[in-house]
C-alpha cells in the first residue's frame, strides 16, 4: 500500500467473509512519531441501533507503558456495547506465574520483558554474549521498537488468535464469547505507526461453480420423506467456512451409501451479520441442496441449538434409524461407522462415540469452556461423547425432540455435554443406556486406524480420502 502515515480515521481493510481457522493478517510497518503506541483492532459488524461495531480483538501496543507500568507493554482485550471493555490481558504478564495456553502457546511468550541477552540466546542458541560489559545496561525484550520495521502477522487457530512479530509467537487471545473470527468485518489500525503494507490471507471464499466440472456428483441426493435412512449425519459449520464444507462433499460425501441415500449428510449453518456472506450462503444451499439455515446468527454459545435441531431432523424431516452429530473440520468414515453400528447390533438407548467418564467443570472464568455453578452445581458430567463424532438411536434423538417441544429440556452450552446429560437424566427416567466406547475416533488430529479424525483441513480431507481410495485404508497424511 506504500502508506506514509495514518490519518485521523486510522487505515481500515474490508473483511467480507470474516476469518477462519488458518486465516492471517500481516502488517508490516515502523513505530514513530512521538510516542510509537499503535493499536490494531479486528472490529466486527455494528448491530441495528448501535453506533459502534464490537471489538473481536484489540491490539493496543505501548512503547512507553502506561498508568500501570512505564515499561513497554501489550494490551489485549475486547470491547461490544452492551459489556463495554472486557479483562485486559497484558504481556508482559503482571503475574507470570499465572500461565494461560491458547492453542498450546503461552497467553504472553516468557520472552517478553526479560533482558535481550537472555531472549537472544533463547533464539539464536548464541553463547558468546553471555558476558555483559560492565557499565552497560541491560535491555529488556520487547518485539516492537520505535523506528524499526516490524512485521506483525495475527493468525487464527482452533482456540484463539496467534500474534508473532518477526517470525517469534508473542501473544496469544483466546476467543471470547459472542466474538468469533468469523464476525471479524474489517481491520482498523490508528496510531504512531508507518505502515508499508497490510496483508490478509487464508480469507474464506465461496466456491466458484463455472470451475466445478463435476457438480452433478456433489449435489446431495434427495431426501424421500418415508424411507428409513440407516443413518442421518448433522455437521456442524458456519456461514463463511465454503472450504470446509467443499471438502466434504468431495471427499467422505461421495462413500456410497451416501450416494445411494442410505445415509443422509446436511450442515447445519447459522446465519451471519453480513448481508452478502448471507446471500452466498443461500446460493450455496440452492446449489448443494445440503444445507440447513439456523434461524440465528451464529454464536459458539448457541451451537446447542443445533444439537436439537439434527435431532428433530433425524426423526421428523426423515426417518433415520440413527442420528450422528461431526464438525465440517472432522473426516469421518461414513462405511466404518456403520460396520461399527452394525456389530454393536444395539437400536435402542445407544451412545456411540469417544466416551468421557471422568470430567470436570472448567471453574476457570478466562476458559472458552468455563461453567458456572448456577450452569452446572455438580463436580463431575454424566458420560458424554466427544463432539468431533458420536452417534445416538432413533429413541434418544426422538426423546430429545419431544423434551424440546414440552419445554423440559435443559439447555446448556457445550453441546456434546448436553447430550451426554439428556441421556442421563433419561437414564434416571428408566431408559437402559448402552455407552459404546470407541478409541478410534480422535478428537484431537488423527491416528492410523482412525474411524473419525478431526482439525483436518480442506487439503488434509482430500489428502485423506485419496489415501482410502489408493490404499483402502485409514492412513492419516504426512505420513509414509
Amino acid at each position: 500500500m506504500n502508506a506514509t502515515g495514518l490519518d485521523d480515521g486510522g487505515f481500515k481493510l474490508q473483511v467480507p467473509c470474516g476469518l477462519t481457522q488458518g486465516s492471517s493478517i500481516t502488517i508490516i510497518g515502523i513505530p514513530n512519531g512521538l510516542l510509537g503506541n499503535f493499536r490494531i483492532d479486528l472490529t466486527g459488524e455494528p448491530l441495528p441501533g448501535e453506533p459502534d461495531p464490537p471489538i473481536i480483538l484489540h491490539y493496543n501496543v505501548r512503547l512507553h507503558g502506561d498508568k500501570i507500568t512505564e515499561d513497554p507493554v501489550i494490551v489485549q482485550n475486547t470491547w461490544t456495547v452492551a459489556h463495554d471493555w472486557g479483562e485486559e490481558e497484558r504481556c508482559p504478564s503482571p503475574d507470570p506465574g499465572k500461565v494461560k495456553k491458547v492453542d498450546e502457546l503461552d497467553q504472553c511468550n516468557k520472552i517478553v520483558g526479560k533482558d535481550d541477552l537472555a531472549a537472544s540466546r533463547r533464539f539464536n542458541g548464541s553463547r558468546k554474549f553471555s558476558i555483559v560489559p560492565e557499565g552497560s545496561k541491560t535491555r529488556t525484550y520487547f518485539p516492537f521498537k520505535q523506528g524499526h520495521l516490524s512485521v506483525a502477522t495475527f493468525r487464527v487457530g482452533t482456540e484463539g488468535i496467534q500474534m508473532t512479530v518477526d517470525g517469534k509467537h508473542i501473544t496469544s487471545f483466546a476467543f471470547r464469547e459472542t466474538l468469533e473470527p468469523w464476525l471479524v468485518s474489517e481491520v482498523r489500525i490508528l496510531g504512531d505507526i508507518k505502515l508499508v503494507s497490510v496483508v490478509a490471507s487464508g480469507l474464506p471464499t465461496s466456491e466458484d461453480l463455472e470451475h466445478i466440472i463435476d457438480l452433478e456428483a456433489l449435489i446431495s441426493p434427495p431426501l424421500h420423506s418415508r424411507r428409513s435412512l440407516d443413518l442421518f449425519i448433522g455437521v456442524f459449520s458456519t456461514a463463511n467456512n465454503f472450504k470446509r464444507r467443499m471438502a466434504v462433499r468431495r471427499t467422505w460425501m461421495q462413500f456410497p451409501a451416501v450416494r445411494s441415500g442410505a445415509v443422509a449428510v446436511r450442515f447445519f449453518v447459522g446465519l451471519h451479520k453480513n448481508k452478502m456472506v448471507n446471500e452466498e450462503l443461500w446460493n450455496e444451499a440452492q446449489t448443494y441442496r445440503d444445507i440447513q439455515l439456523m434461524p440465528f446468527v451464529d454464536y459458539y454459545s448457541l451451537i446447542t441449538w443445533k444439537t436439537v435441531a439434527i435431532c428433530i431432523f433425524g426423526t421428523e424431516v426423515v426417518s433415520a434409524k440413527f442420528v450422528m452429530k461431526t464438525d465440517d473440520d472432522a473426516f469421518v468414515r461414513v462405511d466404518e461407522v456403520l460396520a461399527s453400528l452394525n456389530r454393536i447390533n444395539v437400536t435402542h438407548g445407544l451412545l456411540y462415540g469417544l466416551i468421557n467418564s471422568d470430567s470436570k467443570p472448567h471453574r476457570n472464568p478466562e476458559s472458552k469452556w468455563y461453567i458456572s455453578n448456577e450452569e452446572w452445581a455438580g463436580e463431575k458430567y454424566p458420560p458424554w461423547a466427544h463432539g468431533p463424532g458420536y452417534v445416538v438411536s432413533r429413541d434418544i434423538a426422538k426423546a430429545v425432540y419431544k423434551r424440546h417441544k414440552k419445554g423440559d429440556l435443559k439447555m446448556f452450552k457445550l453441546e456434546d455435554v448436553a447430550m451426554g446429560i439428556w441421556i442421563d437424566n433419561m437414564k434416571k427416567g428408566g431408559l437402559e443406556v448402552r455407552y459404546e466406547k470407541d478409541e478410534r475416533i480422535f478428537n484431537e488430529g488423527c491416528k492410523d486406524g482412525y474411524v473419525i479424525a478431526h482439525y483436518q483441513g480442506p487439503r488434509e480431507m482430500l489428502c485423506l480420502w485419496q489415501k482410502l481410495q489408493e490404499t483402502k485404508r485409514a492412513r492419516c497424511c504426512g505420513e509414509r
